[in-house]
Formats: structure tokens, C-alpha cells, sequence
């Protein structure tokens, strides 16, 4: 069985997501890259399976501080360096086929208490001229 993982690139820079798709067998571990240059302090890290809307796996507003989002089981993130944001996925199944998405927004959580960071996440950036391949 193979696992088809699919992504979104930008034309002109900003947020840069690799591989764009790959097929994988199931049960082998896979990461997908995500390197932004717009300087913006949180990354997150989306899954769109087919037939739904966005569900957030990871995001981070500071460098060594990867929250978990509502579907990270199976899935592990981090964050050593501002600029890069890697996505694993720990052990790939069938039910693990769908798009992800990476997107990169400024920070605002500094308005904010750490306790309620979850409420403060702002709308993340996705590039204009952004394609799925």
C-alpha cells in the first residue's frame, strides 16, 4: 500500500514546502520540510484529507516550543531554528493520504497569556499565487 502526500508551493518565495508529493509505503516514516523567509514568528502545519476542511497538527510561535494542534497523533514536529519547521510523520497509514499544508504568520501571542495561547492564534499566511500540485 502506498501513502500519497501532497503540498503547496509558492511561485515567488515566502513559505517553501518539499517534497510536493510523494507515495510512500505503509509503515515507513516520512518528513516533509517547510522553510519560510518572511521572518514571521509562527508556523503551523495543516491536513486536509479529502471531503474536509483544514485540521490543524502543529504549530509553533516560538523556536523549541511545538504546540500540538487537534490531529497530531501520528505525526511529530519541530522547531530548532525560526526559519524551518519539518513535519514527520512517524508511521504512514492509508487513513494518513491527504494534503498538508505549511503556512507562517506574525506573531501575535505576545498580547496574550502562554496559558491561552490556543485562543490567540492568529490567521496564518498563505501567499498569494500559492499552487497545489
Amino acid at each position: 500500500m502506498s501513502l500519497s502526500l501532497s503540498s503547496v508551493g509558492t511561485m515567488d518565495g515566502g513559505i517553501t514546502q518539499s517534497p510536493k508529493s510523494l507515495f510512500r509505503e505503509e509503515g515507513r516514516e516520512v518528513t516533509l520540510e517547510c522553510e519560510q523567509n518572511l521572518d514571521y514568528s509562527a508556523e503551523y502545519w495543516y491536513r486536509q484529507d479529502l471531503g474536509q476542511g483544514l485540521r490543524l497538527i502543529y504549530y509553533s510561535h516560538i523556536v523549541n516550543a511545538v504546540q500540538k494542534g487537534d490531529v497530531s497523533e501520528g505525526h511529530s514536529a519541530s522547531q530548532e531554528k525560526k526559519a524551518f519547521f519539518p513535519l514527520t510523520v512517524t508511521s504512514t497509514q492509508k487513513n494518513q493520504t491527504a494534503l498538508y499544508l505549511c503556512a507562517s504568520s506574525r506573531d501575535t501571542v505576545k498580547n496574550c497569556h502562554l496559558i491561552s495561547v490556543r485562543k490567540c492564534v492568529p490567521k496564518p499566511f498563505f501567499p498569494p499565487g500559492g499552487r497545489v500540485f
